[in-house]
Formats: C-alpha cells, sequence, structure tokens
C-alpha cells in the first residue's frame, strides 16, 4: 500500500518531480509576467483612448472592456488562443509573408494580456481621473504638449491610485495562468496533474503546486507593499 506522501516523488533529480514542477512553476511566472505588463500597455493606452479619444475610439475601447467583463476569462482565453491565432496567420498569409507559429509562451502571454488589458483600462482610466485637474492644467501652461503632459505629470501622479487595483489584477494574473492548462500550455497546474496522474500522489503534488503558489503570492505582497509606500512618498495620509 502506497503512503500519501512520498516526498522522494519531490525530489530535482529522477524519478522525482521536483525539477519539472520547478520548470512549470517559472513558466507560470513568466507567463504571468509577460501578460501582466502587456495588460497594463493595453490598460494606459485604453485608458487614455477612453477619456482622450474621438467618438470611434472610445465606442471602440467601451466595447473591448465590456467584453473583457462580461465573459468568462476561460471562453475569452479560449476564443483569444484559437481565433486569434487562426485569424493572424489568415492575415500574414494574405499579405504574402506565410502563415504565422506562435509558440506557446508568446500565445499564452497575449492571451493573458488581451484579458488583463479590459480591467487595467478602468483601473488607469479611474486613477487618471483622480488626479487633481490643477496639476495638468499648470503643465500645460508651461508649454508641454499632451505626450509629455501625460508622461511628466499624469503617469506618476496616477501610480498611487492604481496601485491597489494593479496589485489585484497581479494576482489574477498568477491565478489566470492556471486556467491556460485547459489549452495545452506547460504550467505549474498542468505539470502538476500529469505529476500526480503518473504517480497516483494527487494530494502531495496539488498541495506543492498550492505551496509554491501561496509562496508567490507571499512574495508578491511584500514587494508590491514596498513599491507603494515609495510611489506614496509625500502624499498626505487620509488614515
Amino acid at each position: 500500500m502506497t503512503t500519501v506522501f512520498d516526498l522522494s516523488l519531490l525530489a530535482y533529480e529522477p524519478p522525482g518531480w521536483g525539477k519539472v514542477l520547478l520548470v512549470g512553476f517559472m513558466r507560470s511566472i513568466q507567463l504571468a509576467a509577460g501578460g501582466y505588463l502587456l495588460g497594463i500597455l493595453i490598460g494606459i493606452a485604453g485608458a487614455a483612448g477612453k477619456l482622450y479619444g474621438n467618438k470611434v475610439v472610445r465606442d471602440l475601447f467601451e466595447i473591448y472592456t465590456v467584453v473583457i467583463r462580461a465573459v468568462p476569462e476561460l471562453v475569452l482565453m479560449l476564443l483569444f488562443y484559437y481565433v486569434g491565432t487562426d485569424l493572424l496567420s489568415r492575415a500574414s498569409t494574405a499579405m504574402g509573408f506565410g502563415s504565422v507559429d506562435i509558440d506557446g509562451l508568446t500565445a499564452g502571454i497575449l492571451v493573458i494580456g488581451l484579458v488583463q488589458g479590459g480591467y487595467a483600462t478602468e483601473v488607469f482610466r479611474g486613477a487618471i481621473l483622480a488626479v487633481p485637474r490643477g496639476q495638468t492644467e499648470a503643465a500645460h501652461a508651461f508649454g508641454m504638449s499632451p505626450a509629455q503632459v501625460l508622461r511628466r505629470v499624469t503617469l506618476p501622479a496616477m501610480t498611487p491610485h492604481a496601485l491597489p487595483g494593479m496589485a489585484n489584477l497581479w494576482m489574477i494574473a498568477t491565478k489566470d495562468t492556471a486556467l491556460l492548462a485547459v489549452i495545452g500550455f506547460s504550467e505549474l497546474t498542468l505539470v502538476t496533474r500529469q505529476a500526480a496522474g503518473a504517480t497516483q500522489h494527487y494530494i502531495m503534488f496539488f498541495l506543492a503546486a498550492g505551496v509554491l503558489y501561496l509562496a508567490l503570492t507571499l512574495v508578491s505582497n511584500v514587494a508590491l507593499r514596498r513599491f507603494e509606500r515609495y510611489a506614496r512618498r509625500g502624499l498626505v495620509s487620509t488614515r
């Protein structure tokens, strides 16, 4: 009779699965970080478009954010992965470049980034609206262009207001990587399921995966709190 916890199976070297789990964990971090950064870029562009763009731009970003928030994330990921990569390949072929073969890591980052971007757009939009209007008016009075105002005044001033929401989005990004296992990405959840299925030690391997996710969350919380204190330096506390 096999024991519930056979720690030798978590060893780094074969026949242990420790190396496989750590590689899957690092892949999950890559997917989360890449998708999160892409989501930030989309969010900044989306917030600027919804606040300062013309009617067409505002309507397009409004449709994008409504769809992202209304449709379940797993459905969005399946849609973006299968439909998005197919459309990209067709467009590339039509332009004479041939079919596009997107590797799993790039596709995963794009999928998570598109989902994150919809939520980040609303976070940044609210943060920009929280910036006192007098600061941007003063920047315009000094002769700054709209791009300079955005880079030198609006983005730094909105950061403290956006950080709580963006911190939550980072946590969501780390958990969204597990959804990519359905598509077949070899991240932590998928390799954990493979290891558990091969050894029949489901409890031990999924507990090990949970510990890795928890460790990532705790480290992220410490880093985000320090960055928030740095971003809020000089601001008057409301507590």
